[in-house]
């Protein structure tokens, strides 16, 4: 079979956003079992594949450098593993790295942890709903990231524990940031900035280091 990935569009990618030759080979396996498994679950877009390096493995690796020295991440809603999977491969040479990926998908979380034992990454999988296992791993994290997971009110509800226990929010959205944050601030209260991405000329990056909900007078 031939593979639906292009390999100029590798070479684009790491240009955007070089790593070692050892997070390259990780990532190399990640990709490889993506594009077999994708046979038969939709792990992303069909029409993505093609530009999966500039499209996918980009946009997730620029998280890390805005991370600083942060270790320990959950990702939220992982699916085919960006950007958990791809943190996890960037982050594997440093020594206490801890990537939680928690996805409530069962056989995309089989994915996920037969890519996580083949690339040898520093993530655990919980096949869970986010609800359930965010509370519960919430101390100690540093960052949670999360991509094409929900509007902004909605994935503040979701991050809410692990933003409360002092994790910094790094999250990958589109051109319609500014109606969500417009949104969440009428149910919410958090500091914020946002950056442009440097994959995706729509693309945007919210940082989110502070996020309480608001209590109404009735309440």
């Amino acid at each position: 079979m031939i593979s639906a990935f292009d390999s100029s569009d590798r070479a684009r990618a790491l240009a955007l956003t070089p790593v070692s030759r050892e997070t390259e080979d990780r990532l190399v396996a990640i990709v490889a079992l993506l594009e077999k498994w994708q046979r038969t679950i939709n792990l992303v877009a069909p029409a993505t594949l093609p530009t999966i390096w500039t499209r996918h493995i980009a946009d997730s690796l620029q998280l890390v450098p805005l991370a600083g020295d942060a270790v320990r991440w959950v990702d939220l809603g992982s699916g085919g593993g960006f950007p958990g999977l791809v943190v996890a491969a960037a982050l594997a040479e440093r020594p206490d790295a801890d990537i939680t990926l928690i996805e409530s998908d069962t056989r995309k979380a089989a994915f996920l942890r037969e890519a996580a034992r083949i690339a040898e990454l520093p993530a655990t999988v919980l096949p869970a709903r986010i609800e359930q296992a965010a509370p519960k791993i919430a101390a100690g994290v540093e960052i949670v990231s999360a991509r094409a997971l929900a509007p902004l009110p909605k994935l503040l509800v979701l991050a809410h524990p692990l933003l409360a226990q002092g994790a910094r929010g790094l999250f990958l959205k589109g051109q319609d940031v500014d109606n969500e944050l417009t949104e969440a601030s009428k149910s919410w209260r958090f500091k914020a900035s946002v950056i442009p991405s440097r994959t995706d000329k729509g693309g945007r990056i919210l940082i989110v280091e502070q996020a309480e909900p608001l209590v109404s007078e009735a309440s």
